[in-house]
C-alpha cells in the first residue's frame, strides 16, 4: 500500500473532503497539521510549491489539493496510486 500524506489546517472544507475521499477508501493516511506561519506550513509550500491546504503527496510524490484528489479519483488513478 502507499504511502499518502497530506497537509491540512483547521476549519478547512477542503481538507475534510480530502481526508474524507481517502477514508472511505479505507486509505491510512499521515496527516501534518500546518496552520498559517507553522515550520510545517512552510515545508509543505517547499515540497509542493503551493501555499493552500492541503496539500497531498502519495509515496512523496506531489498530487496536489483536493480538487487534483478528486479528479484522478474519478479518473481511475488514484486506486491505481494506492495500489503501488
Amino acid at each position: 500500500m502507499a504511502t499518502v500524506e497530506i497537509y491540512t489546517q483547521d476549519w478547512c472544507g477542503f481538507c475534510a473532503r480530502a481526508k474524507g475521499l481517502l477514508s472511505g477508501k479505507g486509505v491510512a493516511f499521515t496527516e501534518i497539521e500546518a496552520p498559517h506561519g507553522s515550520a510545517e506550513r512552510e515545508v509543505a509550500r517547499q515540497r509542493s510549491g503551493r501555499t493552500t491546504m492541503p496539500q497531498i503527496f502519495i509515496d512523496g510524490a506531489h498530487i496536489g489539493g483536493c480538487d487534483e484528489l478528486v479528479a484522478l479519483d474519478r479518473s481511475g488513478g488514484l486506486d491505481k496510486l494506492l495500489a503501488a
